[in-house]
């Protein structure tokens, strides 16, 4: 049995980016709940089997804020998961106001009627990739770079109204903030993106428009309490996750079907039938970071026959619960047929990511459009030799280098 003094040390070596660490799986026939080390070397707990991770991602006995901040484990030196963050007093109605603020913005039906646009920009995307492959002497293109970052970077600038032609200099300070070895650069980026938005806010106080930090700015009326500094923090927050994580699962569901070139080749042949199924699938196994989801005990908690005391640190990780075989047939097959396929990797209960219906959206288009149009895509290097981003906490890869 592992023991904090023993416990293994987060992230977990793994073979590649399309594989998560075979330790999660030694973890899971342990137990359901184990003791590890964060990054900084700090213990924390580590859900490892589905029930209970599904249980507690909405448990609000867990929070991202902390009773006695100054005494929480450290997780990395991040300024995103690095520790805790927000208001312990105040952050359930926190919480509550920023679903409310966001729900009506993010809404499946808002997000079925941006599909049209979408479709739109992946063309584009699609025909600047094709154009640089033209001239490219050896036939290898970056598809990271032509098409994984610069759609869901579009969508989102377009669905808050961030200025697109600020992407590089908003996707620099996301990096900063995110590295785990980061420490006081990542600090000082956290403070220039809350820097950054709380100028976009104030630009659309004076004209606003139909964007997601307009509806924040108008919330402050309604609500007094909600600060400029809150709006600012939580703008930052939905530009960070708003591409981040829609750009490394494009990134690994093309390596997915590009490995499996049956599943590529139904889909081609099927879009309307295999689309939203393979899009699961693809969330599912995808697994681009080391980490998971950071949370602390604001009380005592009993699962999986541990009592997690009041102030732990809990990382939920939904690569080791969506891989858990009492709840996944082949569980570590690519199956983009699954039915039903409840994974976890958008979280569950009361924390089920607001954005979910916009990523999904955003990966069934570029899915369907990118094999029906270059059917001939294959890899230009091997799986193991894609240079992972170990050092963030989001993980993924810096280039996808492809030809056709």
């Amino acid at each position: 049995m592992t023991t904090t003094e023993t416990a293994p040390r987060m992230p977990f070596d793994r073979p590649d980016v399309l594989q998560v660490a075979p330790l999660y799986e030694v973890l899971r026939r342990e137990g359901p709940v184990v003791p590890v080390r964060t990054p900084a070397g700090d213990p924390a707990w580590l859900v490892t089997r589905y029930d209970e991770a599904r249980d507690l991602w909405g448990d609000p006995r867990l929070g991202r804020s902390h009773p006695a901040p100054e005494d929480a484990a450290k997780i990395s030196d991040a300024a995103v998961m690095g520790g805790p963050s927000g208001r312990y007093e105040t952050e359930e109605a926190d919480h509550t106001r920023m679903r409310r603020l966001l729900v009506p913005a993010f809404s499946a039906k808002r997000m079925r009627l941006l599909g049209d646009h979408v479709q739109k920009l992946v063309d584009g995307c699609i025909d600047a990739m094709v154009a640089a492959h033209d001239v490219s002497a050896d036939g290898v293109v970056d598809l990271h770079e032509h098409l994984s970052f610069p759609l869901p970077v579009a969508v989102i600038c377009e669905l808050l109204g961030v200025p697109y032609a600020d992407r590089d200099y908003f996707s620099d300070l996301s990096d900063r903030i995110s590295r785990m070895s980061g420490g006081d650069d990542a600090r000082v980026a956290q403070v220039e993106f809350a820097g950054y938005t709380a100028k976009l806010a104030a630009a659309k106080r004076i004209e606003p428009g139909e964007d997601v930090i307009s509806d924040l700015v108008a919330g402050q009326i309604a609500d007094p309490t909600f600060t400029d500094a809150d709006l600012a923090t939580l703008a930052a927050g939905l530009l960070f996750a708003g591409h981040e994580t829609t750009v490394n699962r494009i990134d690994l569901g093309v390596i997915m079907l590009l490995t499996h070139p049956e599943h590529r080749d139904a889909l081609a042949a099927d879009p309307d039938g295999l689309a939203a199924t393979t899009v699961e699938e693809i969330l599912r196994l995808s697994a681009p970071g080391g980490l998971g989801l950071v949370r602390y005990a604001h009380e005592d908690v009993e699962v999986g026959g541990v009592t997690i005391p009041r102030g732990d640190a809990v990382i939920l990780s939904s690569p080791s619960a969506n891989r858990d075989t009492d709840t996944f047939t082949d569980a570590a097959e690519f199956d983009p047929t699954r039915r039903p396929n409840p994974h976890l990797s958008f979280g569950h209960g009361m924390h089920f990511c607001i954005g979910a219906s916009l990523a999904r959206t955003e990966l069934r288009t570029v899915f369907t459009t990118l094999f029906q149009r270059l059917p001939g895509l294959t890899l230009a290097a091997a799986v193991a030799d894609l240079d992972m981003r170990s050092d963030n906490v989001t993980g993924g890869i810096s280039a996808l280098p492809v030809t056709w």
